[in-house]
């Protein structure tokens, strides 16, 4: 290895280089399941493993041979790991893991793993943590209108499975002891009043998605609305299905969402074509801009459609942020994170990943879970976010809280859980604009020392938002987080903080 002035040397590579000893590589393989600290961090990427008796914090899951060993050259601490780590993360932002790793924070490991790497060797690291100061983490709470009134399906596909599901559904929930016998006398009742709401004689249960306001109560939250009523849009080979296509336009709702608004609520797009085609996505961003007056306006796509390209579209369209990046299928880490992040593509445009959704919870397609074992799944990702920090992303239908579905009781229950874990909870626009603020934090080499600044940043909404904190390890303190080595400290304002040899100084 070539002499370098250092203390500590992290040499990541997926192959074998000059610097690795004759005989100790095992042949290069393609993916593969990691074993750190008893947790598994997959590999989509070239990796090797190392013959050596040398100290191994890095297993490979199946063979237990070393991927990362700890030794010294020079005086310097000296790191090998057996993979990319920078080609792993342009996979897990670009690409995305498959369903079947959805579960694990994969990008959030590899932070905690480098992380790890650096204190444990001594060295002071300093890092704006994705935590707001005042709470543990940050729940992101949002809904996809795309049925916002049922008097609006008539001898439809949406008609038809309303009925079966209120009906028949129901009726099978109950007798395989999924739904409460409560649930089945409401959807039946709301069958029976079908006609009468087509006839005008009776309320339109699906029109009443502003019962948000009182479940979420204090908290903020983002409703993303479609654009034009009737249009499926395209996909990348061609038109997309009809079924796509909605029965309603962001027009046709106009008082309602204008009462949102008023009531804090931001409203975003619900995008047809903005992830493939810039001009259609200024257009559909004009619809939400005139009724709501928005200037800042962001988006996620109908039916989660997008592609590497669509960082691009989004930002050229003029779009602040986006929020697809997520599953249809199941819930967990699409991109392996719970952070905000700046697509590669991109230059100006954030991406906030989207990590829980209803439909896929509950559908029988889909995940199909009981409320209980529903409540488990979420508590596994509120806890890595408790760990790891970040925003967990929430996606809850407009109608979800009416018949068929009756998910208002789990979602309302949600909210408290979330607030009694320590969550700040608020909306999209809001969420985004806090990590633009923790991304404007400067670090600047002074004759003091290292100093720490912010550049104020208002949030999308107009309000006030939690604000940053500045963790330093290895400083040499004692403290109440001796124990893990570190030192927080508030940046919130105009704060500017000094750091020293052995010292944090603030002053404003």
């Amino acid at each position: 290895l070539p002499i370098v002035p250092v203390k500590l040397l992290i040499h990541y590579c997926g192959s074998r280089t000059k610097y690795d000893a004759e005989g100790e590589i095992d042949p290069q393989q393609k993916g593969g399941d990691l074993s750190y600290k008893g947790r598994r961090i997959p590999i989509y990427g070239d990796c090797i493993t190392f013959r050596n008796e040398q100290i191994a914090f890095l297993e490979e899951e199946r063979s237990h041979s070393s991927v990362g060993y700890q030794s010294l050259y020079n005086s310097a601490t000296y790191i090998r790991v057996g993979y990319d780590l920078f080609r792993e993360i342009r996979i897990l932002l670009t690409v995305g893991q498959p369903p079947e790793n959805a579960d694990i924070p994969t990008l959030e490991m590899h932070i905690a793993l480098l992380r790890n790497l650096i204190v444990g060797s001594g060295a002071r690291l300093l890092e704006i943590p994705p935590i707001p100061a005042g709470y543990t983490f940050i729940a992101c709470l949002t809904h996809d209108v795309d049925h916002p009134s049922i008097r609006e399906h008539k001898w439809d596909h949406t008609m038809f499975g309303f009925l079966y599901r209120a009906v028949i559904g129901s009726l099978l929930g109950v007798l395989r002891g999924r739904v409460p016998v409560r649930h089945l006398f409401t959807n039946w009742a709301a069958a029976a009043r079908l006609p009468f709401i087509h006839l005008g004689l009776a309320k339109d249960f699906w029109y009443d998605f502003d019962r948000y306001l009182a479940i979420e109560k204090d908290s903020d939250s983002t409703f993303f609305v479609l654009p034009f009523k009737g249009n499926p849009g395209m996909t990348a080979s061609g038109p997309a299905p009809q079924i796509r296509a909605s029965n309603y336009g962001a027009a046709d709702i106009a008082e309602r969402l204008q009462t949102l608004v008023a009531s804090g609520r931001e409203i975003g797009l619900h995008g047809i074509d903005a992830w493939i085609d810039s001009a259609r996505g200024q257009e559909e961003m004009a619809q939400i801009a005139t009724i709501t007056g928005a200037k800042n306006i962001g988006a996620r796509m109908h039916w989660l459609y997008f592609n590497e390209s669509s960082p691009v579209a989004l930002e050229k369209a003029g779009f602040s942020y986006d929020s697809t990046v997520g599953y249809n299928q199941t819930i967990g880490y699409r991109a392996g994170t719970a952070q905000v992040y700046k697509p590669l593509q991109a230059t100006n445009l954030l991406e906030l990943p989207l990590h829980v959704m209803d439909t896929a919870l509950f559908y029988p397609d889909y995940l199909n879970l009981t409320f209980e074992e529903a409540d488990r799944r979420i508590g596994e990702i509120v806890d890595y976010a408790r760990q790891f920090g970040g925003a967990v992303t929430f996606n809850w239908h407009d109608r979800s809280i009416a018949p068929e579905r009756l998910w208002g009781e789990f979602y309302a229950g949600l909210i408290c859980g979330l607030k009694r874990k320590g969550a700040w909870c608020s909306s999209a626009g809001t969420v985004v604009s806090w990590f633009q603020n923790r991304r404007s934090v400067v670090f600047k080499q002074t004759g003091h020392g290292l100093e720490v600044a912010r550049t104020k940043i208002d949030s999308a909404s107009g309000k006030n938002f939690p604000g940053l904190r500045l963790r330093v390890y290895n400083l040499g303190r004692t403290g109440e987080n001796s124990s893990q080595r570190y030192v927080d400290s508030a940046l919130s304002g105009d704060t500017k903080i000094r750091l020293d040899s052995s010292s944090l100084a603030t002053h404003n």
